[in-house]
């Protein structure tokens, strides 16, 4: 059994009861070189496989490793370890309970503990045992103060990605008994501890790996008590990988391969982060010898030199030393025969890594053997006729509806002695039903506005796993109008919540019950309150303030409290319709409401705060009539003014205007000067004014 970050000859790994695997590693598809036979249905078949069948607990292989023996001065190679790339690559090493930033003694940048939702740090029991920082630290999570569900959220961008966590116990709470709890990523179940653990798993710690799928800009790996054990875990690596990688075009990219096992025939183990060695993917290669059937002669093999043609390529970038050594039997009679833990529940991906890297064959028909799975023959192999020698050759196949929890991997000689260079078996578990997305990010906005306490366990998912209870006060179904859950109650009464509702909660669409009762919630109530699918509200005990929206009040609502709280203004007419159509409504205690019977009339114009609505329009509707007024005042009294004016018109131009009134003074300077004139003239004729003779 392997255990933390550590060189020199690895223990022997076993398949305990909770169990666990060797570091694993990332997902490509099948290279030029690769062979694959007419066994195509098996592979398409997988993908329509029913989700229940991830309601599992995955057994997997715990990897230990003695004490690392550093070796000499080793060099990072950004080119060749993605953790060495760091946060730019979105990759990241972290140090679970760590409080400083460092890098390890393969190069690597480990960061201080980050991204966590709640948990304590922690230090093993006996950390000079330990000889990597990341494997003295932990984090655990008390269901008592953390919830049931603590996760740890990392913002990446969508893709693929190779995820390995560090896991030990050695009775860091000096209580002596190892907790039990399930491990989740992106909602799906992938990893369960259940106490005790195996003795040298709990003492030494065990790593595990692989590779899934994130589909926003959050990986989510979470944790889940059982009864009141609190979940732990030491060190959490993450990196991408090729989106293609393991065969992702044709089995799906919404599949997380777990890895069951992964080995290196003919050498020790090697990879980074363990030893000097390199993989693009950081993949971690384990000795065969512990899976290999004991009771077979072999001998290793070695290229002996000679350069490996067709490794290291994309999307799988297989390490080009995984075929420089393999092991084949001593007698050609002889079986080589592997046997891998399982889970009969899941189907699993087995990789071939072939290499012909033995001088004395140098033709096609040399050497050729049959692979048999499970009692199954699934092709035969003749690995010069199909690239040659000192190439790599992979091939993989997937099998289906095992009965035995032992997988026996066997490769039979029909020319010459099998050979083999290394081995991979992947569990395919297909994602879990997720919450749809508009109403995780609806559900993280409530978790803010309403000050959700770190006790209830408001992370992650909100109702994903399946196999888990939702959120403490949620529940789920699945979605009726397509895929993925949706929430369908809110029952959140007395738990102390002093925020606000977000207005967010529009898009909890399928919600039919929302109880927020006996709390100390303020601010207004959000007009998405009203979803046609709710049929009982409960607001009551509150602080809620401000009008009641119209939209309040949809035709499936059934009861509706809102007493105790400090809502004030008109009750619509909607809402309160629910009490007279047989339904239940309390209004009781909220001092400003009114308009309706058993509440005071709503003044016409006034309420307490001032002028209310109905005044307010009102006195912009004179004010409007004031103006028009006015205005129509303004006009009569101009057309009068025109209608005095009779004589001429005001001339446009004043010259004109000037000569006009001129003219006119000298019309009656002239008339005048007629009339005296003719006055003169009577006069001298002797005549009286009035016309009589003196």
């Amino acid at each position: 059994m392997m255990r933390g970050m550590k060189v020199s000859l690895p223990r022997t790994t076993f398949p305990p009861p909770f169990t666990h695997s060797p570091p694993r590693t990332t997902s490509p598809f099948f290279s030029s070189s690769f062979f694959f036979p007419s066994k195509k249905k098996e592979v398409h078949c997988i993908t329509e496989r029913n989700n229940s069948m991830l309601l599992v607990l995955f057994l997997l292989l715990f990897l230990s490793i003695p004490p690392l023996l550093v070796l000499s001065d080793p060099v990072p190679n950004l080119a060749t370890d993605p953790f060495v790339s760091g946060a730019l690559n979105h990759s990241y090493n972290i140090d679970c309970g760590g409080t400083a930033n460092f890098t390890s003694t393969f190069g690597r940048p480990w960061l201080s503990d980050r991204f966590y939702s709640g948990g304590s740090p922690g230090m093993v029991a006996e950390p000079h045992r330990f000889a990597q920082p990341q494997e003295r630290t932990l984090r655990f999570f008390p269901p008592s103060s953390s919830g049931k569900k603590s996760c740890y959220s990392v913002p990446v961008l969508p893709g693929r990605y190779y995820i390995r966590t560090f896991t030990v116990y050695d009775n860091y709470d000096s209580k002596l008994r190892s907790p039990s709890y399930d491990v989740s990523i992106e909602g799906t179940l992938v990893f369960t501890y259940r106490s005790p653990w195996p003795e040298q798993a709990s003492k030494s710690g065990a790593y595990s790996d692989l590779i899934a799928p994130v589909v926003d800009s959050i990986a989510d790996i979470c944790f889940y008590s059982i009864a009141t054990d609190p979940p732990v875990i030491a060190s959490l690596e993450l990196a991408p990988v090729h989106p293609l990688a393991y065969d992702a075009a044709t089995t799906g990219s919404d599949m997380i391969l777990v890895n069951y096992g992964r080995l290196t025939c003919g050498s020790n183990l090697f990879g980074p982060g363990f030893t000097n060695d390199t993989d693009q993917f950081a993949r971690v290669w384990q000795s065969d010898a512990d899976f290999r059937s004991s009771n077979i002669k072999v001998k290793a093999l070695s290229a002996g030199g000679h350069q490996i043609m067709g490794s290291n390529q994309q999307p799988n970038f297989f390490p080009t030393r995984l075929y420089e050594t393999a092991v084949t039997t001593v007698n050609p009679e002889d079986i080589l025969e592997y046997q891998m833990p399982v889970d009969t529940r899941l189907s699993y991906m087995v990789w071939f890594h072939f290499a012909e890297i033995d001088v004395s064959v140098t033709s096609a028909g040399q050497r050729v053997f049959e692979i048999v799975l499970g009692g199954n023959n699934v092709t035969q192999i003749d690995i010069f006729k199909e690239v040659g020698g000192f190439t790599a050759f992979k091939w993989f196949y997937i099998i289906e509806n095992l009965t035995d929890p032992i997988l026996k991997v066997q490769l039979v000689p029909v020319v010459g002695q099998p050979i083999l260079c290394g081995l991979e078996n992947y569990a395919m578990a297909p994602l879990d039903m997720a919450t749809v997305p508009a109403q995780v990010a609806a559900m993280r906005a409530l978790k803010e506005s309403l000050k959700i306490p770190a006790r209830m366990g408001w992370n992650g998912d909100p109702c994903a796993p399946s196999t888990w209870d939702a959120w403490e006060g949620v529940t789920c179904q699945r979605n009726p109008k397509g895929p993925g859950l949706v929430v369908t109650h809110l029952e959140l009464a007395s738990q102390g919540l002093k925020g606000f509702v977000s207005d967010q909660i529009s898009f909890l669409t399928d919600l039919v019950s929302l109880n927020l009762s006996y709390n100390s919630l303020g601010g207004n109530l959000p007009w998405g309150l009203g979803q046609d699918t709710l049929v009982t509200l409960d607001l009551s005990s509150n602080k809620f303030t401000g009008d009641i929206p119209d939209s309040l009040g949809s035709n499936n609502l059934q009861t509706a409290l809102l007493n105790n709280n400090e809502l004030e203004g008109q009750v619509p007419e909607k809402l309160y319709s629910i009490g007279v159509h047989g339904g239940v409504i309390d209004l009781s205690g909220n001092k400003g409401l009114c308009g309706v019977p058993t509440l005071p009339a709503c003044a016409i114009f006034w309420d307490k705060k001032g002028l209310n609505t109905t005044g307010k329009i009102a006195l912009a509707a004179s004010f409007a009539f004031v103006l028009f007024a006015a205005a129509l005042v303004a006009f009569v009294i101009y057309v009068k003014r025109r209608e005095n004016d009779y004589d001429f018109d005001f001339p446009q131009d004043f010259s004109y205007f000037s000569s006009a009134i001129a003219a006119k003074r000298n019309r009656y300077h002239r008339a005048k000067s007629f009339m005296q004139l003719e006055m003169e003239t009577q006069s001298s004729n002797g005549l009286h004014s009035n016309g009589t003779a003196l």
